[in-house]
């Protein structure tokens, strides 16, 4: 970034560090990756409450990017097998420094939570003989709730432009919400951006682009996926098994934590015995309340899949889950992302992302509703979500503010 003539450089940093950018300019990496920090405390609630603090911190709040780019985004990553959240924020990472910044965003993200995650399983004796009073949280999931409301509420305005928009964020929204299979979503976003791509009938629509696919990234992707199943298989070193274990369980699953949580809980808990179902149960309750990727589960997983080999092994446990989960998600933006910027300068490929960022609004309001059956739509609960959303809607309240007072009114009440 190059000072105008007359603008010394601190000036320049001091005005990048002090002033929100325009969605599309270089930023700040210290500040970028404090905003991701931010985000990491506030993420509750799964891949749909992630996206709406996204929405409220890197879109409303500093303008790192458009609504509609955060959504084209997401409906991108929602087509790619992992943690739809995580590799969402690394997107955006990459989006505004490249695959260094991609990296950094990663950690900070998950890092946090990951250490929690391991410090815990040291300390699961005690967590089991004082069991996390559940009353403590009992408010963070409506107010997540919040979060998705308002970024459903945005998102329908931004993206239901004409009869056929509004046709796909509605038929999206009822269909997924009726339809729960992983399966259903990347259905959904193609079938919406077949739909205004067909529906356009514009000729020459497949035009000649250049395309640069970063091939190392899919080979480090299928090298480390073949290498690590053979190592597994010709030896017993148990930091192998656990490794191959966490990166195939980091690609085979589409729609985030939730989805892996029944694969993990079959290999590690009924064909391997390496934890118990209470264990696993209580690492699964511990993630739930905690902020951040609900990959994370995968830290607590693996160090007390190893702890027979004492502390350092357990250690090593919670590193080769942590790492194994999440690298095959990382090494596939890597490889996507460069390739799909280039990729939406075909003329069909801009056409049909008016019908994929409709049916992404579609998953983001059917989310919502979802959760608020799950919360039985009682008064109190109602009453936070909306509460929530009306002041991420109506208010400049910072996401942190929010969680904050959700485990405070927990605590008190």
């Amino acid at each position: 970034m190059t000072p105008e003539p007359g603008v010394g450089y601190f000036q320049l940093m001091h005005s990048t560090l002090t002033h929100s950018p325009e969605p599309g300019t270089p930023v700040a990496w210290p500040r970028f990756l404090k905003d991701v920090f931010v985000c990491s405390l506030g993420a509750y609630g799964g891949p749909e409450a992630h996206f709406g603090v996204f929405m409220q911190q890197l879109v409303q709040r500093r303008r790192y990017l458009s609504e509609e780019e955060l959504l084209e985004l997401l409906a991108l990553c929602s087509m790619l097998p992992g943690p739809t959240s995580t590799q969402t924020i690394v997107a955006v990472g990459y989006k505004k420094g490249g695959p260094v910044l991609a990296l950094l965003t990663m950690l900070v993200w998950a890092l946090p939570v990951l250490a929690l995650m391991t410090a815990f399983s040291f300390l699961y004796q005690l967590l089991s003989e004082r069991q996390l009073s559940a009353n403590f949280f009992r408010w963070v999931g409506p107010m997540a709730v919040g979060f998705i409301i308002s970024a459903a509420w945005r998102i329908g305005r931004k993206v239901a432009k004409d009869w056929l928009t509004v046709v796909l964020l509605v038929g999206s929204a009822l269909l997924s919400w009726q339809f729960r299979q992983p399966w259903v979503f990347p259905l959904l976003l193609l079938a919406g951006g077949l739909s205004t791509m067909l529906a356009a009938r514009q000729k020459d629509m497949f035009n000649r682009v250049q395309v640069r696919p970063r091939w190392l990234y899919l080979l480090l992707f299928g090298g480390i996926a073949a290498g690590a199943l053979v190592l597994a298989g010709t030896n017993t070193w148990l930091l192998a098994d656990l490794f191959e274990k966490f990166y195939r369980f980091g690609y085979l699953v589409f729609g985030g934590g939730q989805v892996v949580v029944p694969l993990m809980y079959t290999e590690l808990v009924e064909v391997n015995g390496y934890l118990s179902g209470s264990e696993f149960l209580t690492g699964y309750g511990l993630v739930q309340g905690l902020p951040g990727p609900m990959f994370s589960f995968a830290a607590w997983a693996g160090a007390l899949a190893a702890r027979s080999g004492g502390t350092w092994m357990q250690l090593a446990g919670a590193v080769a889950g942590g790492v194994g989960i999440f690298l095959p998600g990382l090494l596939l933006i890597y490889f996507i992302y460069p390739l799909w910027e280039e990729l939406k300068q075909i003329k069909a490929i801009k056409l049909a992302l008016r019908g994929i960022n409709a049916a992404a609004g579609g998953l983001i309001i059917s989310a919502g509703l979802v959760l608020l059956q799950r919360q039985g739509l009682q008064i109190a609960p109602l009453a936070v979500s909306l509460g929530s959303a009306a002041l991420l809607l109506f208010t400049k309240l910072p996401a942190t503010l929010l969680v904050v007072a959700a485990l405070g009114a927990g605590l008190l009440f």
